[in-house]
């Protein structure tokens, strides 16, 4: 079975040292209530959705594809 939760990103920290890898952790949040279409999270949170998810990026692309504000899907399927 696979979850799908709905957050928004929170902050964007880019970090390293000028001439480094670019290196970024992005915080983000459920979606709830008016903010876009919060009934997504229904399926894993019936009521008032509440967590967080911080992830250190490295890939330069990848954090690129990130932006305050925006909401993204994510989803979680058994690994095995």
């Amino acid at each position: 079975m696979t979850v799908r939760a709905k957050f928004f990103v929170k902050s964007i920290s880019h970090m390293g040292t000028p001439g480094s890898d670019p290196v970024a952790e992005i915080a983000m949040a459920p979606v709830f209530g008016s903010y876009g279409d919060g009934k997504v999270n229904e399926t894993w949170s019936k009521y008032t959705p509440s967590g967080e998810l911080k992830m250190t990026v490295t890939n330069p692309g990848a954090i690129e594809q990130f932006a305050v504000g925006k909401a993204y899907f994510l989803d979680f399927t058994p690994a095995d």
